[in-house]
């Protein structure tokens, strides 16, 4: 099993999203990136810990490579704009690709290119890309709150468009 840490906005988009696909083991949505011991989220959504919302994803790379999982984190979020998606805004909303090896480290710089090169977005790709620091679960109200809560108007405005997109765009990927 590998892992992969990723930061793409609230974390509960990207975990509903990263839980669809096959090959992904468990999504598990926390912090990184901070400089707060053991951060709460009332601590990093004032802004003070320096923490990023992100997901650690642990997968099955004999299913789902990293490269893909990246292609799939361009696509359920905007690249381009620093410390926001959407509505949310603060740096803990920040696109942010902690890596944890060097082979992560070039796959990341090489799709970033790639998407540069295709001119896929409008503006330039802001996502940051650091080496991982340590990673924090988010508090257990958070874990899977999309299934969870699919009722609330943010799951239904925010992330039900962003799955609709992925089931889309990466049909061959998604679980039975």
């Amino acid at each position: 099993m590998k892992k992969a840490i990723l930061g793409g906005g609230c974390f509960w988009c990207l975990d509903a999203a990263y839980s669809q696909l096959k090959g992904v083991e468990r999504v598990t949505s926390g912090y990184c990136g901070g400089r707060t011991a053991d951060p709460d989220y009332r601590q990093v959504c004032s802004g003070d810990s320096g923490h990023v919302e992100v997901v650690e994803i642990s997968f099955d790379p004999s299913l789902i490579d990293y490269a893909t999982l990246l292609q799939v984190f361009f696509a359920v979020h905007d690249p381009t704009t620093p410390n926001r998606q959407g509505h949310d805004v603060g740096s803990q909303y920040a696109s942010v690709i902690f890596y944890l090896d060097d082979g992560q480290r070039a796959a990341a710089a090489a799709i970033m290119r790639e998407l540069e090169q295709d001119q896929v977005f409008d503006a330039p790709i802001v996502t940051r890309v650091e080496p991982a620091a340590r990673f924090y679960p988010a508090e257990s109200y958070h874990q899977n709150y999309y299934a969870q809560n699919q009722q609330q108007n943010y799951c239904q405005l925010v992330i039900s468009p962003k799955l609709a997109k992925i089931r889309r765009k990466f049909a061959a990927l998604l679980r039975n």
